[in-house]
């Protein structure tokens, strides 16, 4: 079968800009699958997609103009529901042969497989390979509706009539299997192999694309539109660095406004605009955003990482006299910043703390109260962990940044830009006269807002960041609110995961249990269900995750968060002393009699004695470990006290030749009751010896 390159091309309007990526993505994925599936396409074939706003493509090498012929074996029935005595074809058998499309001289074709009653009829055939016009036909309309389409739209055709759906009306329609057009066809339109280019810049219109191999360079040099997503956005980072460079400046990085921005040009210019310098004086963070999020600018930011006077454009044209274009642009920016120096200047003619009553009026939940009540509770929660791990005085200080941390939610600033939040509650404390670990506590509470995120800066930050995680996430298990599936309407995976980091991070000492009792406590009596449990598991499972995530194993991530320990900022700790256990040559013989020494006392009948009587032993296996573990048990109980959990565990090595001996010639459970009690009190002694850094026996295959 002869092999040739395919291009497909969706000629659209507009698509969104945010999902613009995926949507690419996505077209060329399910496409090439569904060619793979048909044998169109070999497994390995290359696909690159293409997508621009207008529109989406993709190209997969070495397709098929028909796939192979395969064969196809059939099971029929049993031989001795298919044939008669005689061996001639039963009704039931011909029966079945014709709904496959077989006429009777193929029962005399059918081979046999089994033996006696098993012995079975099958219907060998060749099915024919798929046309690839019928296997296209059928990858297009597969791919199109497997699209992560954000917003459905519906359309007229051409006719009049017919209305179809789609992201957005879709004007054309290219399929090229080599120089060759597939006939197939979608919304209305068949495929051809025109498309069209740049709304004003394109050379040619419309571009007649010669082969699927021409696509790319055609569009580029016919069209001028830079078809592949990727490199249009290499492009564009590419000239914003070539723009900045000369200027000893660098644009503010930010990958999802890079392919935003990539989204809604075909082919960047990017031109070198500025701003009256007097509204350097409005927060950066401010101007950024507005210069960001309203019109898709790139700050320029010097050496120190302080925004200047300018910022570049990514324009999709390319004039040879771009001065109106970046006057316009100028023209555009002055008032968003003038709006965002406005909001700065009101909100500081009133103090912040003047702010607090006004949250009481704001509703936080109809189940949990007002954002003043919220305030209360996190203050009593920032109090209460000030206190154990700085004092009376970090506690008064956690429990006033605490009272400020949600104040700036009603400035017009935050209500303009809403990621501002704690931000702004910073400026506008530090203008107050606060001090700076008050006011940069603000801003850090909500911190890490994401993986990878810096961590509060003070301690008084690291107090109320975790109080009012917390309380969000104990308030919202207490009401029913948890997260199910991939739904996480308030962030609770996210905040459960901003404790641990913070916890682990900074080394706090704190006892996870009575953090969550502590918040628990803050909320009026009567107000949550008792969810302790559950919110103690959920952050365990997120604190797995965590590990697994930094590379820990399942079962050495299994061995200490099983245990439930206090203390969390141990864990990593916990885990390599497992791993270095795990390494040694008596662990798998030791976590094996360790899961069986758990088994048999979990199967005791009544309770177990803490001690063994060495008095009472009969067989000198039961001596032996008696004496290993008085000898051994102080080393590494020792090694426990101090940290040392590595030494902890592998003092434990040592105990594998009495624990083999003793299951060798020991039996536990004898008809004395006094014996079998002695020899269970000596198993519950080796259990809880080895099992003070982690449950062992989860490292047991």
């Amino acid at each position: 079968m002869s092999a040739q390159n395919l291009l497909v091309e969706l000629f659209v309007e507009e698509l969104p800009p945010k999902a613009l990526k995926k949507l690419g993505e996505a077209f060329a994925s399910a496409l090439a699958e569904s060619l793979v599936a048909q044998g169109l396409a070999a497994a390995n074939a290359a696909v690159v997609n293409f997508a621009s706003p207008r529109r989406l493509g993709v190209h997969v090498e070495g397709v098929l103009a028909r796939a192979a012929d395969k064969p196809m074996s059939t099971k029929l029935m049993p031989v001795a529901v298919g044939l008669d005595a005689n061996g001639q074809a039963t009704p039931a058998l011909l029966k079945r042969l014709a709904a496959l499309g077989a006429d009777e001289s193929a029962a005399a074709k059918l081979r046999r497989e089994g033996e006696g009653k098993n012995e079975a009829l099958f219907h060998d055939s060749i099915a024919p390979g798929v046309a690839l016009a019928d296997g296209l036909q059928k990858a297009i309309e597969a791919a199109m509706a497997k699209l992560p389409i954000p917003k459905v739209m519906q359309y007229q055709l051409a006719d009049g009539w017919s209305s179809v759906n789609f992201v957005r009306p879709v004007h054309g329609l290219v399929a090229l299997h080599g120089a060759g057009v597939v006939p197939v066809s979608v919304l209305g339109l068949a495929a051809g192999r025109e498309t069209q280019g740049h709304r004003f810049e394109a050379r040619v219109s419309p571009v007649s694309v010669q082969s699927a191999d021409s696509y790319a360079a055609q569009l580029r040099d016919e069209g001028a539109v830079i078809a592949g997503f990727a490199e249009r956005r290499a492009e564009i980072v590419r000239q914003l660095q070539a723009a900045a460079a000369p200027l000893g400046l660098a644009p503010v990085e930010d990958a999802a406004l890079l392919d935003e921005v990539a989204a809604l040009v075909e082919r960047p210019n990017v031109l070198i605009g500025k701003f009256d310098e007097a509204f350097l004086e409005v927060p950066q963070e401010c101007l950024i955003l507005t210069m960001k999020a309203n019109q898709k600018y790139f700050p320029l930011l010097d050496a120190a990482g302080k925004l200047t006077n300018r910022f570049l454009i990514v324009s999709n044209i390319s004039p040879a006299d771009a001065s109106a274009v970046i006057g316009g642009n100028e023209r555009v920016v002055r008032p968003r910043l003038a709006d965002a120096k406005f909001f700065f200047d009101q909100d500081r003619k009133k103090a912040l703390d003047s702010r607090v009553l006004g949250l009481a009026k704001v509703v936080y939940h109809n189940k949990l109260g007002t954002q003043g009540e919220r305030v209360t509770r996190v203050q009593a929660i920032a109090r209460a962990i000030g206190q154990q791990i700085g004092g009376e005085a970090l506690a008064l200080k956690a429990d006033q940044a605490a009272l400020l941390a949600k104040a700036d939610l009603l400035t017009d600033m935050v209500g303009e830009f809403p990621e501002l939040q704690g931000i702004m509650g910073r400026y506008y404390a530090q203008h107050d006269g606060l001090a700076d670990d008050i006011a940069f506590a603000i801003e850090d509470h909500y911190k890490p807002r994401f993986a990878g995120d810096e961590l509060p800066r003070s301690d008084v930050g690291v107090c109320v960041a975790l109080a009012d995680k917390l309380e969000t996430l104990v308030g919202m298990f207490g009401i029913g609110q948890i997260p199910t599936g991939d739904k996480d309407p308030f962030a609770l995976r996210r905040h459960a995961l901003g404790i641990l980091r913070i916890l682990i991070d900074k080394s706090l000492p704190l006892n996870l249990f009575e953090l969550i009792n502590i918040a628990f406590a803050a909320f009026p009596q009567g107000m949550l269900g008792d969810a302790h449990t559950d919110a103690e598991t959920f952050v365990f499972d997120r604190l797995s995750g965590m590990m697994r995530d930094q590379g820990y194993s399942v079962n050495e991530v299994d061995a200490v968060i099983s245990m439930r320990p206090v203390q969390v900022m141990l864990v990593p700790k916990q885990l390599n002393a497992v791993r270095a256990f795990a390494a040694l040559s008596e662990s798998e013989s030791l976590a094996a009699a360790n899961k069986r020494v758990g088994n048999i006392l979990k199967k005791a009948e009544g309770e177990v004695g803490a001690t063994a009587d060495p008095s009472r032993f009969v067989e000198a296996a039961e001596t032996a470990l008696f004496a290993a573990l008085g000898e051994i048990a102080p080393h590494a109980g020792a090694a426990f006290e101090a940290g040392d959990y590595t030494a902890s565990l592998q003092a434990l090595a040592a105990l594998k030749a009495p624990v083999d001996a003793f299951f060798d010639h020991v039996m536990v459970n004898a008809d004395d009751p006094a014996l079998r009690a002695n020899r269970l009190a000596l198993l519950n002694q080796l259990h809880r010896t080895m099992n003070r850094v982690a449950d062992l026996s989860r490292l047991a295959a």
